[in-house]
């Protein structure tokens, strides 16, 4: 279709205030219709926020938005959807228990009527095909895998034929597969005339995708939209975190970070003559509502190694760390750690054995948001069963003033609640509670999601660190590039079993194929 004159959307001097806080700063940014555009930025950059000015579910203090030349009421959710603006979030909002065709007409415009199971399927059939949504419109949505709830939220965003559909972090949660599905799709709604803004954290994915990008930084903009056959990756991660921090970077971070060459994986410090930290044999978990089971798992890590874990989410990888944490019942097989059988034995006997555990959500598992930093920290206490230091909360708050800075959190006071840092800080407070001199095993489990490049790259040392202090750590990650950048072997977690194992150099596809189960149980 030709290319119109005025932008699709515009969003002009925009001013966004939480309290005193500035989520975004006089931001005005234009975007032409038509194309993909990326906009980008590390934590607290205010991307998130932004698209959500733009589908109208934020006021903004100041400033305002037109789309296609007009311009339209802010903070109005309807008025943003009949302009042809569409937001996808990054936490998906399909009902479970809802059948593929009863979720896309739940919530369609238009009076709805009463259908019949195959009257219904029939009226979405086409529009999810157009989509090249494959699925059984009859399939509650619980069963579908993670990239087909993503093209049915997708699918469901365009009923109201939307003109700019803005997609939040939309391949966090996907298969290498999966991500190039996404962009195949992505790629015909530009050819069908929709604009499309992708907040993105990975440059390697916005150089392969978009046609410009437009970079975040403490609420403002820092430039942008920039054309993308104009900048380079390095350029990129300059301005997304400042030139000083960007150089600052390990070279083979900055590699898997940035989109330079394929990561290696790390060179391996296993302490091959001594026995393994984490010994699993025959483990398979009784079916619970936490998660799939785990089917007949053979897991060791040794002192000094990272062993990472791929797979789709929802695969067994949540059950594997409940498994270890003594959270899931085992049906059969054994568990060993630094040299103690503790198959049957309680978290705390665990945590005093050395296991340690970076937990999948750091808000909801792994702080109480509404408690102090010092409390946070100190409950490592409460876990590992000793409570005689708690007596004394003056002495803790100075050992976590002091854990605190020695790991580079930015905070004022210890008292002040978990819920006032950002992503990253909050994920430095586990990691100074949890990777301390005492940890034989540390399970990270999705330690940089949502985490900005210097933050990840943090992580990343200090995992390192760990290792090369004799700790052997167990990397669950749903980010390849991750895996493949520090992990000195990789694990495929498919159905709750493990479908493959793949050292340095890793092949992309290959690790893919065992994720998806186009391959069975591969060894490389």
């Amino acid at each position: 279709m030709p290319i119109q004159s005025q932008p699709a959307l515009e969003c002009r001097d925009v001013t966004v205030k939480f309290g005193d806080v500035t989520a975004l700063a006089d931001v005005s940014v234009s975007f032409a219709p038509g194309r993909i555009h990326a906009v980008v930025g590390q934590n607290g950059a205010g991307k998130t926020t932004f698209a959500r000015v733009a589908a109208g579910l934020v006021q903004p203090t100041s400033g305002g938005v037109d789309v296609m030349g007009r311009e339209i009421r802010t903070g109005h959710v309807g008025e943003s959807r009949a302009a042809g603006v569409e937001l996808v979030h990054q936490s998906f909002a399909l009902p479970p228990s809802f059948t593929v065709a009863e979720t896309m007409e739940f919530g369609a415009p238009g009076k709805g009527g009463i259908y019949s199971r195959k009257a219904l399927a029939d009226k979405w059939r086409g529009h999810l095909a157009g989509l090249d949504v494959q699925v059984d419109l009859g399939k509650r949505i619980r069963d579908l895998p993670i990239e087909t709830q993503q093209g049915i939220e997708i699918a469901r965003a365009l009923v109201t034929d939307a003109r700019v559909l803005i997609l939040d972090e939309p391949t966090a949660v996907l298969s290498p597969a999966g991500i190039e599905t996404l962009f195949a799709r992505v790629r015909r709604l530009k050819e069908r005339g929709v604009t499309v803004i992708l907040i993105l954290h990975k440059i390697r994915e916005v150089l392969g995708i978009a046609d410009t990008v437009t970079v975040l930084r403490g609420g403002r903009k820092v430039d942008g939209p920039l054309a993308i056959a104009d900048i380079s990756a390095e350029r990129l991660a300059g301005l997304i975190v400042g030139e000083a921090a960007a150089r600052s970077l390990d070279s083979d971070d900055r590699d898997a970070l940035v989109g330079g060459k394929a990561p290696a994986g790390d060179e391996a410090s296993v302490a091959a003559d001594k026995p393994p930290v984490l010994r699993m044999r025959g483990v398979s978990t009784k079916p619970d509502s936490e998660g799939i089971a785990l089917d007949n798992i053979d897991l060791e890590i040794r002192p000094g190694e990272i062993v990472g874990i791929a797979g789709v989410e929802g695969n067994g990888q949540k059950t594997l760390v409940r498994a270890i944490a003594a959270l899931a019942d085992l049906a059969r097989g054994t568990i060993g750690l630094a040299g103690q059988d503790v198959t049957g034995r309680p978290l705390a006997a665990r945590r005093n054995a050395g296991l340690r555990i970076i937990p999948f959500e750091r808000n909801v598992e792994g702080l109480s948001l509404t408690s102090s930093l010092w409390e946070n920290w100190s409950a490592r206490e409460l876990l590992q069963g000793s409570l005689l230091r708690m007596i004394r909360p003056s002495a803790v708050r100075e050992d976590c003033d002091r854990s605190l800075k020695d790991w580079s959190v930015r905070y004022h006071d210890s008292g002040q609640r978990a819920g006032s840092l950002s992503g990253g800080n909050a994920q430095k407070v586990i990691l100074a509670r949890e990777v301390d001199r005492d940890a034989k095993l540390i399970i990270a489990a999705q330690p940089t999601r949502g985490l900005d490049i210097g933050a990840t790259a943090f992580v990343w040392q200090s995992l390192r660190a760990a290792r090369d202090r004799g700790a052997a750590i167990l990397l669950i990650s749903s980010d390849l590039d991750e895996l493949f950048d520090i992990s000195d072997r990789v694990l495929v977690m498919l159905s709750g079993h493990v479908n493959g194992e793949f050292r340095a150099p890793y092949d992309i596809r290959s690790v893919g194929a065992a994720m998806t189960g186009a391959s069975a149980r591969a060894t490389a």
